[in-house]
C-alpha cells in the first residue's frame, strides 16, 4: 500500500480526534535512565509537559490524554476547528505571536497603517493561513518536537537527529476507539512496569486529572470517595497543560469535551490497570465498569486492546463501518485499522 500524504491522512470531516506518537532516535532512552551508559535524562520529561502547556495558549487543539515515557510519548488530541474560526484577526495574531514573529505586513495591518488594497488583501490572506496553522496537527507537532530536539542537542553538545522520524498519527473514528485509546495512553507507565498504579504514573493525564479533581473537591460523594482513594503524594510536574474536559454523556459534541463521565473513566482506568499488569492478575475485580457494556466491549476484548502494540499497529482506530468510510474518504480500497466493537444498546 502506498503511503498517504499527511495532509490527506488528517481529515476533520472524518474525526477531530487523533492519537499521536513520537519516538526518540533508535528508541534510545533520551528521556529516562539509559541502562547502558547509566546517564539519566528524566528531567527532559518535564520539557514535554511545559511545551504542551505553552502550545495550549496558542493552538485550537485540546489534549485528551498524554503519557511521557523514557524513549517516546503518546498524545490523544482534539482539533477544534470551530474555535479557530471564531477568533478575531487580532486573536489569531496574538496567538501566533506567542510562538513566532509576525510578518511586518501583518503588524502594520493590525495597526491600521496599510492603505494599499493589495497589501491589505495579502495581510488578510496571511492571517487566514495562520488561523489554519493554529488548528493544524502537523504544525502543532512541529512546534512540540523541534524545540525539544534543539534543547536536547544543546544540552548534549551534539548535532543530528533526536527523533527517529516524523510523528505517527492515527485518526480515532468513534467513541469506543476514543475510550480505548485514552485508557491505553494513560496506562502506558503501568503496562511498562514503571508505575504500580495510575495515580503513581508521573507525566500522564490520568495522574493530572486525579490530582486536579481532588483539589477541587468533587461534588458527588461517590466521585469524592473514588478520587480520594486514588490520591497520592507523588509530585506532579510543576507546569502541566490544560486538559480537554469530560462532557459526562455519550455522543456529546466534541467541543464540549470527552463523551464520557469522569467517574466512569476513572473507574475504567482503575479496573484496566489490574488486567494490564501480568503480576497483578489476582487482584482483578470481577465487576467490570458499566461503560464497557454501553460501548459494546467485553472484559476480554478490552483487555486485548490494552496490551503492548495493540493500539499502535493500525492506520486508524474505529468500528468496521467507520474504517470503511475513512478508506473511501482517502480514495483507498482499505486501511489497516484497530477494529473497535460495534456500539450496542442503541447508543
Amino acid at each position: 500500500m502506498m503511503p498517504t500524504a499527511r495532509k490527506n491522512h488528517v481529515s476533520l470531516d472524518a474525526t477531530p480526534y487523533y492519537h499521536c506518537i513520537g519516538r526518540c532516535v533508535r528508541r534510545a532512552f533520551l528521556w529516562g535512565e539509559d541502562p547502558i551508559s547509566g546517564q539519566n535524562f528524566s528531567h527532559r520529561k518535564r520539557w514535554v509537559t511545559e511545551r504542551l502547556a505553552e502550545l495550549s495558549r496558542s493552538f485550537a487543539i485540546n489534549i485528551c490524554a498524554y503519557a511521557v515515557m523514557s524513549n517516546h510519548y503518546h498524545l490523544v488530541l482534539h482539533l477544534d476547528a470551530a474555535q479557530a474560526r471564531s477568533w478575531p484577526e487580532a486573536e489569531v495574531a496574538h496567538r501566533w505571536g506567542l510562538l513566532f514573529s509576525l510578518p511586518l505586513l501583518v503588524q502594520k495591518y493590525l495597526k491600521d497603517e496599510l492603505t494599499i488594497k493589495a497589501e491589505i488583501r495579502v495581510a488578510q490572506m496571511v492571517l487566514t493561513q495562520l488561523r489554519h496553522r493554529l488548528c493544524d496537527l502537523s504544525w502543532y507537532m512541529r512546534c512540540l518536537n523541534e524545540p525539544i530536539a534543539r534543547r536536547a542537542n544543546e544540552e548534549d553538545r551534539c548535532t543530528g537527529r533526536f527523533w527517529e522520524g516524523r510523528f505517527k498519527s492515527q485518526p480515532i473514528l468513534d467513541e469506543a476507539g476514543l475510550l480505548a485509546c485514552c485508557a491505553y495512553v494513560d496506562l502506558n507507565p503501568v503496562r511498562a512496569g514503571i508505575a504500580a498504579t495510575p495515580e503513581a504514573a508521573d507525566f500522564t493525564a490520568i495522574q493530572q486529572r486525579l490530582r486536579e479533581v481532588a483539589a477541587q473537591q468533587p461534588a458527588s460523594a461517590a466521585e469524592k470517595s473514588l478520587v480520594h482513594d486514588q490520591a497520592t503524594a507523588v509530585v506532579a510536574p510543576e507546569v502541566v497543560p490544560p486538559l480537554h474536559p469530560f462532557a459526562n454523556h455519550l455522543n456529546a459534541d466534541p467541543a464540549l469535551g470527552l463523551p464520557f463521565s469522569l467517574l466512569d473513566y476513572v473507574e475504567l482506568v482503575d479496573w484496566t490497570a489490574r488486567i494490564v499488569r501480568t503480576d497483578n492478575k489476582a487482584a482483578m475485580s470481577s465487576d467490570t465498569p458499566p461503560i464497557l457494556a454501553r460501548l459494546g466491549f467485553t472484559s476480554k476484548t478490552f483487555e486485548a486492546f490494552m496490551q503492548t502494540q495493540a493500539m499502535t499497529r493500525g492506520t486508524a482506530i474505529g468500528q468496521v463501518e467507520r474504517l470503511k468510510a475513512y478508506a473511501i474518504s482517502l480514495k483507498q480500497r482499505c486501511v489497516m485499522g484497530v477494529r473497535m466493537p460495534v456500539l450496542t444498546l442503541g447508543i
